[in-house]
């Protein structure tokens, strides 16, 4: 089972409103009453929808901009909150819950599991460890069953021990329907040595009736950074979820980190694909913990007919000294091409350098008085990350030996976890 734990775990060893001129191509998708796999691709009751895209970047509804001075911290009020589109997580109170409170919904022993065939949802972010619910029996536990309607369940649990301190503890439950159309599989571990590493994480995947398939894995890390020595904490989610029919489906992939000093990096990478048309995007925050910030955001789409259409923006501020850039750009079946840039320079002190251009002939050059708006902070930072962190915090090592010292290892790389291709548990 180590090969489970290690493998399948895959541990992380780890506005600017300028010229109104809409897009040529409308990107909403048509709704289809035959995909609503309540979260696989679409519910009968939402469309799915590549965020619009327009020349001043980020829109309200995908990023959460909002123009607004209160709670600044700092003269230079920031007026702009990169948020995504649902909170990362959600305030917890900070004392450490009963081992009970974190499994709500674990099946007691000798049971058949509860069934969790049910598919992640599209721009969820990252869960909190919470809503996981991972909750580890100790011992060896192998158990089979099948139900009345006559689907099969198991539920196996474990330790695997390795070098330096390592164990990691373990559980795998699951289960089908009685004709094999339908199954579910989800893992839980945490893992630990006497480095000070630790990792809570989860993974599960399922198909349907229908022939609809799955598969998600969270990640949440404590560990020493190899460069300043400070904890770190990181969080990852990788969701994918694909149609049983036609070639509909989607894949994000999501991450947090957080240092004890304040530095934090946060992103995700999105690709999707309804009907006749596929679209991408890529996105990410930096904070240095002193002041220094650098944000971006690149989104693209085309059609099977070849249009093409995107967008995309960057920043990056310090101390009121900052640039803005970007471009939104389309490209007609036929190969013709539109796009406007533009840029902004930031001196700190009330003056900006606005200028731009764009394929059709419109030109600006200006110096105009503007105060400067940015988030020199991030919203959600490190003492937030522990305060949510309580399970990952109270994982317990191994005893170590008197006259026993770890082994610090900081030369490799972790192997990224990819999604399987044919998830199923096993026979």
């Amino acid at each position: 089972m180590e090969g489970s734990c290690r493998g399948l775990a895959g541990s992380i060893h780890l506005r600017f409103k300028r010229f109104s001129v809409p897009l040529p191509i409308n990107i909403g998708f048509r709704k289809r009453a035959r995909l609503d796999l309540c979260g696989v691709i679409i519910c009968s009751s939402l469309e799915a929808k590549y965020p619009k895209l327009s020349s001043h970047g980020e829109t309200g509804e995908e990023r959460g901009f909002e123009a607004s001075s209160k709670n600044s911290k700092s003269p230079r009020s920031v007026r702009i909150h990169a948020m995504p589109a649902q909170p990362f997580t959600s305030a917890r109170p900070r004392g450490a819950p009963k081992q009970e409170e974190f499994c709500p919904r674990c099946s007691p022993k000798n049971s058949a599991p509860q069934s969790r065939d049910t598919p992640p949802k599209r721009d969820t972010g990252i869960a909190s460890e919470k809503d996981w619910g991972i909750n580890l029996l100790n011992g060896n536990v192998n158990e089979t069953g099948i139900n009345e309607d006559g689907s099969t369940w198991y539920r196996q649990s474990g330790e695997d021990l390795g070098e330096n301190g390592y164990r990691c503890r373990w559980a795998i439950m699951g289960g089908r329907s009685h004709d094999g159309s339908s199954e579910w599989r989800e893992t839980w571990w945490e893992k630990s040595d006497w480095t000070g590493y630790k990792e809570l994480g989860v993974e599960k995947s399922g198909k349907n009736v229908e022939g609809d398939s799955w598969w998600e894995t969270w990640q949440e890390v404590l560990h020493q950074d190899e460069w300043s020595n400070l904890a770190r904490i990181e969080r990852s989610a990788q969701k994918q979820a694909k149609s049983g029919t036609g070639n509909a489906g989607w894949y994000e992939k999501w991450w947090e980190k957080y240092n004890a000093k304040g530095w934090t990096e946060k992103g995700a990478h999105k690709y999707g694909r309804l009907n006749e048309q596929s679209w991408w995007e890529k996105w990410g925050e930096q904070y240095d913990g002193s002041g220094s910030v650098l944000k971006w955001t690149d989104k693209w789409a085309e059609t099977e007919l070849g249009t093409k259409w995107g967008d995309k923006w960057e920043e990056k501020f310090f101390s009121g000294i900052g640039a803005r850039q970007g471009e939104t750009w389309h490209v007609s079946p036929s190969g013709d091409r539109w796009s406007r840039t533009w840029g902004e320079e930031h001196f700190g002190n009330g003056k900006v350098h606005k200028y731009g251009r764009s394929t059709t002939g419109e030109s600006w050059d200006i110096v105009v008085d503007e105060e400067t708006h940015y988030e020199a902070e991030p919203h959600y930072g490190w003492a937030d990350a522990v305060g949510d962190s309580t399970q990952l915090l109270s994982i317990q090592p191994r005893e170590r030996p008197p006259g026993v010292y770890p082994t610090m290892d900081f030369g490799s790389t972790p192997q990224e976890q990819q999604p399987p291709e044919n998830p199923h548990p096993p026979t």
